[in-house]
């Protein structure tokens, strides 16, 4: 089996391809110090080219992990999210509140797809 390490650090990989599947670490925008919604709008950007990379799309999402700064950010999320994903195959979702590892990140999103 082939695997692909993509944008590999010494600690991880942005994105790993292996057997069929997508597998996309915890993203968080490039402009930490930007609001909820600007940090969404950059990770979901960077999800999408690293999709596209992959040869595959959001449509083949299969799961998405979403890590918010704060819970009670959760409706303003939605309103980025919901508009950017395919609403025709939405993929199993988990939203959680975490301490993340920069005061200023609001939100860490992960992704996985099928390719």
């Amino acid at each position: 089996m082939d695997i692909q390490h993509i944008d590999a650090g010494s600690r991880m990989s942005q994105m790993v391809v292996a057997n069929g599947m997508a597998f996309i670490s915890g993203q968080v925008a490039d402009d930490r110090n930007g609001t909820l919604q600007e940090q969404t709008r950059s990770i979901l950007a960077n999800i999408d080219r690293y999709l596209a990379q992959a040869g595959t799309s959001k449509s083949k999402l299969l799961k998405v992990d979403v890590y918010l700064a704060a819970i009670i950010d959760f409706d303003s999320f939605n309103e980025v999210y919901d508009q950017w994903i395919d609403p025709a195959n939405p993929p199993a979702r988990v939203c959680s509140e975490a301490r993340l590892a920069d005061a200023r990140i609001k939100v860490e999103i992960a992704a996985i797809a099928l390719i």
